[in-house]
């Protein structure tokens, strides 16, 4: 089978889920035995997210070779338990910086370098490397922003140019909002038919639309659309507000989405498969009725901020049996006293990831009061750190124990910058970054977690636990029982006396999907649910 393109688009307004319609397209074909891979393809001009404030963008997840993305690549991994990389990714900052350089090798042989043909070519390059390198059954591209946004342009003219030349082995998937009028009583489909008509007058005619909507569509107002938009019956679905993101794809294989898109391709559509393992997984999910409460103590108010660690969690309960309810706590606006009200009813807490100095003091009374507490405390890259810290300031005696990114001047710099990162001047893609792989003391609690002896996480950070201190450490009763074998940096500390008190210097959240829940999180909502 040769390579089939799809494309997704979104118009009337932001956020609809196109990342989350994306991945369940994705998981709806590799059922049906094809070999997909997805990528996101976003206007803005940042190189990556790398520098961004998570208020801007949300969380910024990292690929296995170590690229700064968008988080939706977080939800096609979780979906579909491929593992994305830096070819997966890209920007207007990626695109025009690669034809920038090129035009200053004197790649372009003295042309004027032009939008069209040149970025344009780019985006198509670009849009087809993944193929080139590995053969796919199926590439989705998911286009970042809403049609008619200036920056998606160029994006635009790519997909229309290569729908052209590659016909029946590209389409496109348009996802478009359908508002409810309260004071009418009635639906409204005109920016639905505006969406399309901008889309017609860029040269492209939508293959398939979901529509996004918070209640359930009549099928007259499904063949009105099709009517109005120039696409088949068929081919006009809606994807309603679920209890669950991961009910999305049963909903979309209902209605025939990837029957329909197996069809517009061109290809035989076969039986509907069944889903087995993922309905199991649904059933568990609606089930569960047992509650546990999770307190996630970080700095940013946001739900997208630690959109990973979220999803984690709720797989992690599901599993367990249970739902996991989880409440931000400002680490802000915690002292000491008030941390105990902060924490009052939560049975487990995950001090969060992050940068800078904002929030630290917060976190680090809340690291205490888990530990004298023997509450079930999960610490995260930044959280880990914070636990090493209060550690040392309140077990060890260093009273000034500081990160060298909070206080350079500390005498007991438990948390130091790595070697390699003395010297950097651009922030962007320069820390420790992607899989490395970490050798797991026998005898600790995360080697019989992970029950295996080497395992490979993902990292984003430029500080690290200071080896001067390992001895201290172990001897008072924190355990460094994860380190990197050619390094010797400490990834893993845990103390053993405590009933879950674990900090990683790595991501686990960036490797946990829906079929395969990553073990830190299993035992962590585990040891909450048999307390």
């Amino acid at each position: 089978m040769n390579t089939r393109y799809i494309f997704v688009t979104g118009g009337v307004v932001s956020s609809l889920g196109k990342g989350i319609i994306s991945a369940s397209i994705g998981k709806l074909l590799q059922a049906r035995g094809y070999k997909v891979t997805i990528q996101k393809f976003d206007p803005y001009i940042n190189i990556d997210p790398g520098t961004l404030n998570p208020y801007e963008h949300g969380e910024c997840y990292v690929t296995v070779d170590g690229m700064e993305t968008d988080l939706d690549l977080g939800h096609y991994e979780r979906f579909t338990g491929i593992r994305t990389t830096r070819e997966n990714s890209m920007t207007t900052g990626k695109i025009y910086q690669a034809v920038i350089d090129k035009e200053r090798r004197g790649d372009y042989l003295g042309k004027t370098i032009q939008v069209v043909p040149h970025i344009t070519n780019e985006i198509k390059a670009r849009i087809k490397a993944n193929a080139t390198r590995e053969h796919f059954d199926f590439v989705i591209t998911e286009i970042g922003g809403t049609i008619g946004d200036i920056e998606s342009a160029p994006f635009m003219e790519a997909i229309r140019q290569l729908r052209w030349e590659m016909g029946r082995s590209a389409i496109n998937i348009h996802l478009t909002y359908v508002p409810y009028l309260n004071a009418a009583g009635e639906f409204k489909t005109k920016p639905t038919q505006h969406s399309v008509k901008e889309m017609q007058s860029m040269g492209i005619q939508p293959d398939i639309l979901i529509l996004r909507t918070e209640h359930h569509l009549e099928e007259s107002l499904l063949k009105k659309v099709a009517s109005f938009c120039n696409v088949d019956e068929d081919c006009v679905v809606q994807s309603e507000d679920l209890p669950s993101i991961y009910e999305v794809p049963l909903n979309m294989q209902k209605q025939g989405l990837d029957a329909s898109i197996i069809r517009k391709l061109g290809e035989e559509v076969g039986h509907t498969p069944e889903m087995k393992a993922w309905r199991s997984f649904v059933k568990k999910e609606k089930e569960a009725t047992k509650i546990v409460n999770i307190g996630l103590v970080g700095k940013y108010d946001l739900q997208d901020a630690y959109k990973s660690i979220r999803e984690s969690l709720s797989l992690a309960a599901t599993y367990n049996d249970c739902k996991a309810k989880l409440h931000f706590v400002s680490s802000e606006d915690i002292d000491k006293t008030n941390v105990a009200e902060k924490l009052a009813g939560l049975d487990g807490v995950i001090i969060c990831p992050g940068f800078g100095q904002r929030g630290i003091e917060g976190k680090l009374v809340a690291a205490e009061y888990t530990r004298t507490h023997n509450i079930p405390t999960f610490g995260i890259c930044l959280g880990m750190q914070m636990m090493v810290i209060e550690f040392a300031r309140n077990v060890l005696g260093y009273k000034d124990a500081h990160s060298m990114e909070m206080d350079p001047k500390t005498t007991h710099n438990v948390i130091d910058i790595m070697e390699e990162q003395k010297n950097i001047t651009n922030m962007g893609g320069t820390m420790r970054l992607g899989a490395y792989g970490c050798e797991l003391k026998e005898g600790s609690k995360v080697r019989s977690i992970y029950a295996e002896s080497h395992i490979e996480e993902r990292h984003r950070h430029r500080y690290e636990f200071n080896n001067q201190y390992i001895d201290q450490y172990e001897s008072n009763g924190m355990k460094c029982v994860g380190k990197n074998a050619e390094s010797n940096l400490v990834e893993i500390v845990e103390i053993p006396e405590h009933k879950w008190y674990i900090g990683t210097q790595f991501h686990p959240e960036y490797s946990s999907t829906v079929l395969r829940p990553h073990p830190l999180f299993m035992d962590f909502v585990k040891t909450i649910v048999s307390a």
